[in-house]
């Protein structure tokens, strides 16, 4: 069933009638800050998707589409040796191939090469560019696994440790997405950046089978592990940001773990588990970023119900009020997904003494969920609070 946006939404919605594909154009527009998307471009795809509107497959083939022609430009610019040139044209591919490739299931051999060259272009961009140096690791987990990472460096002297943030994306989201949020920005403040693809997100879920979990310390920890290895890196100003299901990951990876210095919530989860109640409940994909066939997907389920018992253990009561790092907390007013009073629920069981509730407006900008509306207004709200928290 396709949800259709409230004609008293304070946001644009591309496509009315469909709240998910509206809210991945939100995606697209927000990547136009750190040069991953194009308005022209987006509206072309746009246009050609404003017929179909709902056919994942149609959305599939036209953003990849794009993103196949922009990297046909880049290859194109570094032939003909204009280094710059290329770097920018993939860098927007990479943001196309994560957009078109976010409805693609089942996950088959096409959705998988584009995820491929999501990863393969914003690697290529980032060395070809003239911006901060990243470093790509895996970052041993639990045996055999891995943690698909990337380590971008605080510009700092040489002889100094800088302080760093491990960043979580979401429930849907990838370690790229996280660069195309402003992770250069966090950089530019002395904080070096650890972007992690973690248990049921990225590549670790594509590529490993491994699996959402609720007991996402495991991941945080292993983060730190391999931070406190890094000789630039100051193991006492190390800190969490988790963006959407992230701010889940993030306060009960500081609450589990008290290496952690400073925590921010890019979005406040209080119970996962019944926000998918809700959801099932309705029976319709309520305010669903991606198709409900992700949710089985990435707890490697095969049921809509086996995956919901899977989402039981997915709440922070008991766990918050253990947290007592100086944390933030940023939720939009107008959330469509993760509702206010959820969010306040977790500020007000954080026993942190230094704890900031910030609640983006419709009238300012940045109410809809994660901002992403207008992540303007956000982002740098949460890069200088944890730049100032971690002594950048």
């Amino acid at each position: 069933m396709v949800e259709a946006v409230s004609d008293k939404a304070t946001w644009f919605a591309y496509f009315p009638g469909d709240y998910r594909w509206s809210f991945n154009m939100l995606i697209a527009f927000a990547m136009i800050r750190t040069c991953g998307a194009e308005m022209g471009e987006i509206d072309q795809v746009g246009r050609r998707l404003a017929d179909c509107v709902g056919d994942d497959d149609r959305w599939f083939r036209e953003w990849i589409g794009m993103a196949d022609h922009v990297r046909g430009l880049a290859e194109d610019a570094e032939a003909r040796g204009y280094r710059h040139g290329a770097a920018s044209h993939f860098r927007r591919a990479s943001g196309y191939y994560l957009l078109g490739e976010r409805f693609r299931f089942p996950k088959d051999d096409d959705a998988l090469e584009a995820y491929r060259q999501c990863v393969r272009c914003l690697r290529r961009a980032t060395e070809l560019g003239d911006g901060p140096v990243v470093e790509y690791v895996d970052i041993p987990f639990e045996g055999s696994g891995t943690l698909p990472s990337f380590l971008v460096r605080a510009q700092t002297p040489d002889s100094s440790r800088a302080p760093v943030a491990v960043f979580f994306t979401g429930f849907d989201g990838n370690k790229e997405l996280n660069w195309f949020l402003g992770i250069e920005e966090l950089v530019k403040r002395g904080v070096t950046c650890l972007s992690v693809d973690s248990p049921g997100v990225g590549e670790a879920i594509r590529f490993q089978n491994m699996p959402l979990r609720y007991d996402y310390e495991a991941a945080g920890s292993a983060a730190i592990d391999f931070l406190e290895q890094q000789t630039d890196v100051d193991p006492e100003r190390i800190g969490i940001i988790g963006m959407s299901l992230g701010g889940y990951y993030a306060t009960r990876c500081a609450a589990m773990d008290s290496r952690f210095k400073a925590c921010v919530a890019w979005g406040g989860i209080w119970d996962y588990h019944e926000v998918w109640q809700r959801r099932m409940s309705a029976a319709q994909e309520l305010h669903l970023p991606v198709p409900g066939r992700h949710l089985p997907w990435n707890t490697t389920t095969s049921t809509p119900e086996e995956a919901l018992a899977a989402l039981e253990p997915f709440k922070l009561d008991g766990v918050a009020q253990q947290v007592t790092c100086p944390f933030l907390l940023c939720h939009g007013e107008d959330d469509q997904q993760i509702p206010l009073s959820d969010a306040l629920k977790l500020f007000e069981a954080v026993s942190s003494q230094d704890k900031t509730l910030r609640v983006f407006t419709g009238e300012e900008g940045g109410a809809q969920h994660c901002h992403l509306d207008n992540i303007s207004v956000a982002a740098p709200v949460i890069f200088d609070w944890i730049a100032d928290r971690l002594g950048a």
